[in-house]
């Protein structure tokens, strides 16, 4: 059914991404659900993997992941996901937390990238480290009149 190699299943130094200089880490689904949008990234040269975090814990992925980047030169490493999933909004954090972990910081490009409403989105390594503080979300939302804020999410949810 998939034809995107697994991130857990490759060798730290696959042939798939030996040669390229960006990897593009995406929720597994993306592959079936959004097939246009993925092809965005293949013709701009990412090395791509994908991983369904419904069914391996964030941390195997986190884990393979910087065997991955200890071995190799990347300018960049994205993830991309559909927005809303539970699970795969861990993929964002994975990556956060591989670039503290690594000191990667300045050092390699990192993206994040959502598909919201079937539109390509990009979301700030701020904004992923923010969506992991549920007291800054509630912060951000009161300032921005919360009952007006959860509203307009709701109105979003449901169409």
């Amino acid at each position: 059914m998939y034809t995107v190699p697994d991130l857990l299943e490759v060798n730290a130094k696959s042939r798939i991404f030996r040669d390229k200089n960006k990897l593009l880490i995406i929720g597994k689904c993306i592959e079936l659900e959004h097939p246009e949008i993925l092809k965005q990234f293949i013709d701009d040269n990412y090395g791509v993997l994908g991983l369904c975090p419904e069914a391996v814990h964030v941390n195997m992925a986190g884990f393979k992941l910087i065997g991955i980047l200890a071995r190799g030169s990347f300018e960049e490493v994205s993830v991309l996901t559909v927005d809303g999933s539970m699970h795969c909004i861990q993929l964002h954090w994975m990556l956060e937390e591989v670039f503290k972990a690594m000191n990667l910081n300045g050092k390699i490009k990192r993206r994040h990238f959502i598909i919201y409403k079937g539109e390509l989105k990009e979301v700030s390594a701020r904004d992923v480290k923010i969506s992991r503080f549920m007291y800054k979300v509630n912060s951000l939302a009161s300032k921005l009149n919360y009952e007006k804020a959860i509203c307009a999410i709701d109105e979003e949810v449901s169409s």
